[in-house]
């Protein structure tokens, strides 16, 4: 997973800008209106297995702010893992403080569709966070919780490549399955999934590179100095 982590001046962040800057035009002037409402449409008719609706919720929850930082403060109080730690943790607030203030921004309002299915424990998390910015609670695009999703796949994917060279491709699988829940639970629409996970991409492959990620690589150092 060496090509996931990037430097700021790199082709791969200034094509993943460009396409993160298209699609938020594109969602901006309402390009894409028609397609993310037929699928929000889809899938508002088709909840009502109690049993997959607390999977979703349980899978949506899961991306939350303050459960991603829990993770991020268990891999920082172990040595092994502090460079790791660190990183998520960085990651996890510029994600989450950068999709809210974008949020206000393009200022675009969360589906407009009545949940019908099996009713969840606990309210869905929207974790909007954008200190003097009005609105952007209940904004959607681009999704915070697909981004925090994708930085993780990333970081641990890489963390865990040298060792598990395939099977660190298998945390992908995370993202798909958040991107996927955020739509189903009605909190997004497939435009603000895919906006996130870009932004996931930018974030994490150059945050990786400025708080050498690598060096957890490096056996006889594996923490910060």
């Amino acid at each position: 997973m060496q090509n996931w982590i990037f430097d700021i001046r790199s082709r791969s962040f200034v094509l993943l800008t460009i396409l993160f800057l298209v699609l938020t035009a594109f969602v901006y002037f309402g390009l894409t209106e028609s397609f993310d409402q037929s699928v929000i449409l889809f899938f508002s008719q088709n909840v009502g297995d109690s049993s997959l609706d607390l999977i979703m919720q349980y899978v949506t929850e899961s991306g939350e702010v303050l459960w991603m930082l829990g993770f991020g403060i268990l891999m920082l109080i172990i040595p092994k893992t502090r460079r790791v730690g660190i990183t998520l943790m960085i990651l996890i607030v510029i994600s989450t403080l950068l999709t809210g203030y974008i949020k206000c921004g393009v200022d675009r309002d969360r589906p407009d569709f009545d949940y019908e299915g099996a009713p969840f424990p606990v309210p869905i998390s929207k974790d909007t966070f954008a200190l003097f910015c009005e609105g952007g609670y209940n904004a959607s695009y681009p999704s915070g919780h697909a981004a925090r999703s994708m930085i993780f796949a990333i970081i641990l994917g890489y963390a865990l490549s040298e060792r598990f060279p395939r099977g660190a491709y298998l945390l992908f699988i995370y993202p798909a399955m958040i991107s996927i829940s955020r739509i189903y639970v009605l909190q997004h629409y497939p435009m603000d999934v895919i906006g996130g996970i870009v932004i996931g991409i930018m974030l994490a492959g150059v945050m990786a590179k400025r708080t050498k990620l690598y060096k957890i690589f490096d056996k006889s150092k594996t923490q910060f100095s």
